[in-house]
């Protein structure tokens, strides 16, 4: 370990705090692993939301398993769970709750009772967001941001931690609303759930058609273990080197920017915010973590790149003539910004 390490994470209390850490992660993921065959990369980029207390965008097509794993990772964090189905018709109370009039039947008085909605929980499933208007988009944002829902001007806090992770189909369009950009920047992470390989696929069908139920999950922590670890992460230093590193990377999406590649230039509209600077940094904190160092280095910031920064970067019609997506463009970027450390 480092000085500066040393400096942050001593003491007997965080060294015992990191060995559990690392306990209970390995529990986690053996239990996530009862009922999820493969993702193992999308499972670890979920458990790093949880633990930078971020927001994660899972892009994906119908039947790879989006709202299984995201319950299984609920029931395995010993946390609450809810799961809003979100559809043309939704309503922003539908999301938040409401107040209504209820009459005591002894005194025939009236009052306001709130009703919570399903935000009220500590793991939010925001199935098919993109299905819903953006009236009712924007009533997650506040929730998202603030950790608060304002009703009839009311405002009510969200006991933490709370983490939405929305799913999104990318192939049907009809009916379907854009996210706006203010809300697609809220989210850490937009994971791309993939089709499993071969012999995954095939231990998916033997499980599921000799079980008649899916095996218990257990939980492994709980809320007030996670802020702890949620703390732990933020005491993982990062150098000035990383830091700018990490800044470079963001600045190198900016095609206006002087030290953004020709292929930004000629293929992005809009780079990332600096939002993005303090997502990646705060993920590869916690990646390090989980990788049982004390530092954060160019491998973190690198493997983290794609999925803070692609739904952040719009590429213009130049992109699309060319046939040309966000994340190659991204892959090209984040290599070019790498190499250009390693010869410096």
């Amino acid at each position: 370990m480092n000085d500066v390490a040393s400096q942050t994470l001593a003491g007997e209390d965080t060294r015992q705090l990191v060995g559990l850490f690392r306990d209970r992660l390995s529990a986690i993921r053996k239990e996530v692993r009862k009922i999820i065959v493969g993702q193992d990369e999308v499972v670890e980029h979920m458990l790093l939301t949880m633990l930078v207390g971020g927001h994660c965008l899972i892009t994906g097509m119908p039947g790879t398993a989006k709202t299984l794993l995201v319950r299984t990772l609920a029931d395995a964090l010993g946390l609450t769970f809810k799961r809003i189905q979100f559809t043309p018709d939704l309503m922003p109370t539908d999301v938040t709750g409401t107040d209504i009039i209820e009459e005591d039947p002894t005194t025939g008085h009236r009052r306001w009772t709130f009703v919570p909605g399903p935000l009220f929980a500590h793991v939010l499933l925001a199935d098919e967001i993109n299905r819903t208007p953006p009236k009712t988009q924007a009533a997650l944002l506040e929730a998202m941001q603030e950790r608060s829902v304002t009703v009839r001007g009311n405002t009510r806090t969200i006991e933490a931690p709370f983490f939405v992770l929305a799913t999104q189909n990318p192939i049907e369009l009809e009916g379907t609303y854009p996210l706006p950009e203010a809300q697609l920047d809220r989210f850490l992470f937009n994971i791309l759930l993939d089709y499993l390989s071969a012999e995954d696929e095939r231990l998916v069908v033997e499980r599921n058609t000799i079980q008649m139920s899916l095996p218990a999950v257990s939980a492994c922590t709980g809320p007030e273990e996670i802020l702890r670890f949620q703390w732990l992460v933020r005491q993982v230093p990062v150098s000035e080197a990383m830091q700018r590193k990490a800044v470079e990377l963001v600045r190198a999406t900016r095609p206006s920017d002087p030290s953004s590649p020709d292929v930004v230039r000629r293929y992005v509209r809009f780079g990332a915010s600096v939002r993005a600077t303090q997502f990646i940094t705060l993920a590869a904190k916690a990646r390090a973590l989980m990788d049982g160092r004390y530092h954060v280095n160019e491998d973190d910031l690198a493997a983290l790149a794609l999925p803070v920064l692609r739904h952040r970067v719009l590429t213009n019609y130049q992109a699309e003539s060319d046939g040309v997506t966000v994340d190659k463009v991204l892959t090209e970027m984040v290599s070019g910004v790498m190499r250009s450390g390693a010869h410096a």
